[in-house]
């Protein structure tokens, strides 16, 4: 039976992966201090809009019902796989859940699985590309589901951004803290943890020097470069992702690399300029 795969606009997908597959993306509601983000709005734009304001976009979970619509609308022989960014960035995954309990009462007769990656941005986006590969020969949902589960176990993901001022207007560093990381030319480098939560790794003095901690966490990993594939996200600098991508390649030939610009939902918090990995 054909698998129908879903995951939500936290995850960067690439466009080119989104379409091979058929993924649908439920959206996360973006809202700019002068209303809300205009519908088919580029990356690009978003990130020109963004520093015109001087409060940040705020974002919102999907509701119960936009995934339900979603649901309704799968091909009629097809199981349902979701797979939602972290339950402790954001409340998406709840409200899946929901969706999935909302799908059953009204008698949905084929399989659904809500997972939650407790990853975004570039760790979700590797995680529903796999997911994604593997329906195709996966004999039922069930055996995708444990592919998929043990692929979050193991997805490691880091990222750095080149500036603190987005996570200072969020609330997340106080302006003191980050006025003195800005100063002192601060970096920091960081994780998402295994309970799907931002932790800090190290701070290093400068960006490139985080940029080159980044890539040194590849090597630190046995990759089997047969199977194996990597995700590459930037906010707003493709410059630099094509620079680690060229770099990764040159010592690690991953078979698959996913290449994605942050979109307004993770850009909102990453401000421009930002690179990450996940493995």
């Amino acid at each position: 039976m054909p698998i129908k795969i879903f995951t939500d606009s936290g995850s960067d997908l690439p466009e080119s992966v989104r379409s091979q597959y058929g993924i649908e993306i439920i959206q996360l509601p973006v809202m700019f201090p002068d209303g809300p983000m205009p519908k088919g709005m580029s990356n690009s734009e978003f990130y020109s809009k963004m520093k015109s304001h001087q409060e940040l976009p705020t974002t919102a979970s999907p509701s119960p019902s936009d995934f339900l619509e979603a649901f309704r609308r799968a091909d009629g022989d097809s199981d349902l796989l979701v797979i939602c960014m972290s339950s402790n960035v954001s409340s998406t995954y709840q409200s899946a859940l929901i969706a999935k309990e909302m799908l059953i009462d009204e008698g949905f007769s084929r399989s659904i699985e809500v997972l939650n990656s407790r990853e975004f941005s570039g760790g979700l986006s590797l995680i529903v590309a796999l997911a994604a590969k593997w329906s195709a020969t996966c004999d039922n949902l069930a055996e995708l589901t444990a592919k998929v589960e043990r692929l979050i176990e193991h997805t490691e993901s880091y990222f750095t951004l080149d500036t603190l001022e987005n996570v200072i207007k969020g609330g997340r560093l106080s302006r003191l803290s980050g006025g003195v990381a800005t100063i002192l030319n601060i970096k920091l480098l960081l994780c998402i943890n295994k309970e799907g939560r931002i932790e800090v790794v190290e701070k290093t003095r400068g960006f490139r020097k985080a940029v080159n901690r980044l890539l040194e966490k590849v090597d630190e990993k046995t990759h089997d470069y047969e199977n194996a594939a990597i995700a590459i996200v930037h906010s707003n600098n493709e410059q630099l992702a094509l620079e680690v991508k060229a770099r990764i390649l040159a010592k690690h030939p991953f078979r698959d690399v996913h290449l994605s610009c942050m979109g307004p939902v993770m850009g909102t918090h990453a401000g421009e300029g930002g690179i990450g990995i996940a493995f």
